[in-house]
């Protein structure tokens, strides 16, 4: 189905980068004039809409055994409803950047969870990964602490480790069927809890009084940042070699820090540029391994 050559697809893995990195942008536009539940479900709504959509047009099977369908309710509860409950909390109760890159230590918790429930080896690579991120943490989290409880920063590391949770539970399920396919139902099941969620905390929504411009954001964020995006990313893992795709989800949280510096003006602390360099480095570590080509993918970075 895919027509793409290896050159277009490395120029896609950039694509990924400025989608997903500047998706946390979009979402903190809306949560100014929207609140987390109901900026959440429109999002996943549209994305989950895309996504099914995608499928549809590159004639993939979409239905479940129902045996299919409980382990992907399983992973869709880690991945999209606690991930994006977590991801937005971190956003009201904390800046941007450091969201966006605690978020995206999930590399190392993954790879510690697979090793306690999959036995897969710890190697030294990644212990010094798990060392540096543990630093990086550290050193973002000890100065709020002072101010008291650091909730963005601990709703960020929630939606990591449920993103670990998720991304490990479906490489133990090893759910036979298309990966574009159980990606489109997470989404549609994280969706139907979140608007749940939506309806009880926040009511029916009300999105008359937007202006324009927020329904630009609202349609880029589900459209592009969870739609477009993740059908790209099929396309990128299905070209080129795990650790060629692996740099978009190292490039994402450099984005995201640049552009929440530019647009809302967050200019990091000294404790702030020491805590995402850790960080980064954790993450590159345990994502740039030397690998054959692999269509497995990362699931729901954002």
């Amino acid at each position: 189905m895919f027509r793409f050559k290896a050159e277009n697809a490395r120029f896609l893995v950039v694509a990924l980068a400025f989608g997903w990195g500047f998706n946390w942008i979009a979402t903190r536009m809306i949560l100014e004039w929207l609140p987390p539940w109901t900026m959440r479900s429109l999002g996943i709504g549209l994305g989950a809409a895309s996504l099914v959509l995608s499928a549809l047009f590159a004639r993939k099977r979409l239905s479940l055994s129902k045996h299919q369908v409980a382990h992907v309710t399983v992973a869709a509860t880690l991945n999209v409803f606690i991930f994006n409950v977590c991801s937005a909390y971190a956003q009201v109760f904390g800046t941007t950047g450091r969201a966006v890159v605690i978020a995206y230590s999930m590399p190392i918790w993954a790879a510690v969870l697979a090793h306690l429930t999959l036995k897969e080896p710890l190697d030294r690579r990644r212990l010094l990964a798990l060392a540096l991120c543990l630093a990086g943490l550290v050193t973002l989290i000890a100065p709020q602490v002072r101010l008291g409880a650091p909730l963005g920063a601990l709703f960020a590391l929630g939606g990591a480790w449920a993103w670990a949770g998720g991304t490990v539970y479906l490489k133990w399920a090893k759910i036979e069927a298309d990966a574009l396919a159980v990606t489109a139902w997470q989404l549609l099941i994280g969706f139907s809890a979140l608007a749940i969620g939506m309806y009880i905390a926040e009511g029916v929504p009300q999105l008359n009084h937007l202006p324009v411009k927020v329904y630009g954001w609202i349609a880029y964020s589900g459209l592009i940042g969870l739609g477009l995006c993740y059908f790209l990313w099929f396309v990128v893992v299905d070209r080129l070699a795990a650790i060629t795709a692996s740099l978009s989800t190292l490039l994402v949280p450099v984005i995201g820090v640049i552009a929440a510096l530019l647009v809302f003006g967050e200019i990091p602390a000294l404790n702030d540029v020491i805590g995402f360099g850790l960080i980064f480095t954790a993450a590159a570590c345990v994502l740039l391994r030397t690998e054959p080509k692999s269509a497995v993918a990362i699931e729901m970075p954002e």
